[in-house]
């Protein structure tokens, strides 16, 4: 799009001016007005001394010159023009690097344009108003512009407020990490505060929206602290209750059970919760303090119990090496007595290592089932006697089933079990004598 301005022009000594049409682009500032240099293109001083400046329209009186030359006089109004002039290029070259501002610059251009009809200057008013028209059609772009802007700038202001109030609320509905939500929250806060450029109603609105979202993620952070406090206040009674019950049973020698008991303890202290954690941790101290004071004990219990087992199988040892030498092939009475002897003496000696017993518990046998085939055989050898030897293993039994009654009547275990191992052992030979008997 294109537009023509009219120029004025020198055309000798005439004193008029001609009008040369110029063309260039809506978006081309038009030239810059000049007027000092030869002021006479643009205006003059008549006889009685009146100045008329050239327009468009003809001749318009700007004013009189009365004190010195008619040049001096077209000087001094067309240094008036300069000033305005001065003023417009001021404005737009404000414009054109940015730096001005929009609605100023309107203002001051309609100013001068409006008083460019009766201004008392000399110069060329049709270039100077059309660079005033310049100004205007900047700085309206300019004010365009800057409203987009502002406009944008709302918006995103608007846009993330509104994120930032979507945000809180899922943490106020949602979250669960209560400390880092809270700190997030007011983290949002403070970017809340530093957005400008909403209107009021929405930046209102929007406030009441995420304050209420903080109310509600406060109100649940509290109750669930408060349900917290509660739980914690039970679980302290209950661990008080199980550190009650460890510190009793420190003194237990009833092992297995007990050492049974302490783990059960430690299943129901992790179920019992967290208590306070000042609380938690002196009452873990006291109940790790009973486990470890119990099974100190029981640890040295065992270790006195397995060296006593050690010694008690180093004496069975001894007893094996000397039922070895039983031999009931010379005199069966003497034998069975010897092993006899040596039956009781191993049953006193008492309990061995459990990996060890049935290595002993076998060679015993063995020695045992020697002297009982040397019986067997003088049975079958001399049956004349079978019947008193019957009556006379009878009367064992009968002895040690007495013995161990009359034991366990004064709650003597020990004697009891010796007695009845006696009187098995008995009973096994009184069989073996009875079927001699009847198969003679």
């Amino acid at each position: 799009m294109t537009e023509h301005e009219t120029t004025p022009e020198a055309t000798g000594d005439s004193g008029t001016g001609a009008v040369v049409e110029e063309t260039r682009t809506e978006s081309t500032p038009p030239p810059v007005p000049v007027a000092s240099d030869h002021p006479d293109r643009w205006g003059r001083v008549d006889a009685d001394g009146t100045v008329y400046v050239k327009t468009a329209e003809g001749e318009r009186v700007v004013g009189s010159w009365q004190a010195g030359e008619p040049a001096e006089g077209l000087a001094h109004f067309a240094r008036r023009f300069d000033d305005i002039r001065t003023e417009v290029e001021l404005l737009v070259t404000r414009l054109s690097s940015g730096a001005g501002d929009p609605k100023h610059a309107l203002n001051s251009a309609k100013h001068v344009r409006d008083s460019l009809a009766d201004a008392a200057v000399v110069g060329d008013l049709a270039a100077l108003a059309a660079r005033v028209e310049f100004v205007l059609a900047e700085a309206e772009k300019g004010l365009e512009a800057a409203k987009a802007a502002k406009d944008e700038a709302r918006a995103q202001a608007g846009a993330r407020k509104l994120a930032l109030v979507e945000e809180a609320e899922t943490l106020a509905n949602e979250s669960t990490q209560w400390k880092a939500a809270g700190d997030r929250l007011r983290a949002i806060l403070d970017e809340w505060k530093t957005i400008r450029g909403v209107d009021r109603k929405t930046d209102e609105q929007l406030w009441r929206r995420f304050s209420k979202a903080r109310d509600a993620f406060n109100r649940r952070r509290g109750s669930h602290f408060a349900d917290l406090d509660r739980q914690r206040g039970v679980a302290k009674t209950r661990k008080q209750e199980l550190v009650d019950e460890a510190e009793k049973l420190i003194e237990s020698d009833d092992w297995g059970p007990t050492a049974g008991r302490y783990k059960e303890l430690m299943v129901e202290w992790k179920a019992a919760g967290r208590a306070p954690k000042e609380a938690d941790d002196a009452l873990w101290q006291r109940f790790r303090a009973a486990q470890d004071a119990f099974f100190a004990r029981r640890s040295e219990a065992f270790s006195e119990r397995d060296a006593e087992f050690a010694a008690n199988a180093k004496l069975k040892e001894e007893l094996l090496a000397e039922a070895e030498h039983i031999d009931p092939s010379h005199d069966l009475e003497a034998a069975r007595q010897q092993l006899y002897r040596i039956q009781e003496r191993w049953d006193a000696i008492g309990k061995v290592p459990r990996e060890r017993v049935r290595e002993l518990e076998g060679k015993l046998r063995s020695i045992e089932e020697k002297v009982r085939g040397a019986v067997d055989a003088q049975w079958r050898r001399s049956d004349p006697e079978a019947e008193a030897r019957v009556a006379q293993f009878r009367e064992r039994v009968e002895q040690f089933e007495a013995q161990a009654a009359k034991a366990r009547s004064a709650g003597d275990k020990r004697r009891a079990e010796q007695a009845e191992a006696q009187a098995k052992q008995w009973r096994e030979w009184l069989a073996a004598a009875e079927q001699a008997v009847a198969t003679r």
